[in-house]
């Protein structure tokens, strides 16, 4: 495959995925109290709401750019080690090691959005 035909693949699916997170998180910069009753705002003290809007979009930038990030490391690792195991099929098990490493930088991702969300 050229280079340029997977660079072009990339950075659609790339804009695909960030229109995608736009789109379902959106809603979430709105606060949910925006329309509180006239008669509760004036008896009642002002008080000053915590948005969570900021923490959902760490914690969805976390995920995504987490997961890109993996996928590019499995695929770079996955075609790397499928070589080296036709030549030497001994390389097996480190080959499926490396492979894990590369897949837990989209855990990492996920853990540390599980931390920003419910901190």
């Amino acid at each position: 495959m050229k280079s340029k035909d997977l660079r072009s693949r990339f950075a659609r699916s790339f804009a695909l995925a960030a229109a995608a997170v736009a789109v379902l998180l959106a809603p979430m910069a709105v606060p949910m109290n925006a329309q509180a009753d006239e008669t509760e705002a004036i008896t009642a003290a002002p008080v000053q709401q915590e948005s969570n809007t900021m923490r959902f979009w760490a914690a969805a930038a976390a995920v995504s750019l987490g997961s890109i990030a993996g996928g590019t490391a499995v695929a770079i690792v996955g075609s790397a080690a499928l070589g080296a195991v036709s030549e030497r099929p001994e390389l097996m098990g480190r080959s499926l090691i490396f492979l894990g490493l590369a897949e837990g930088i989209c855990l990492y991702g996920t853990i540390i959005a599980f931390m920003i969300l419910f901190k």
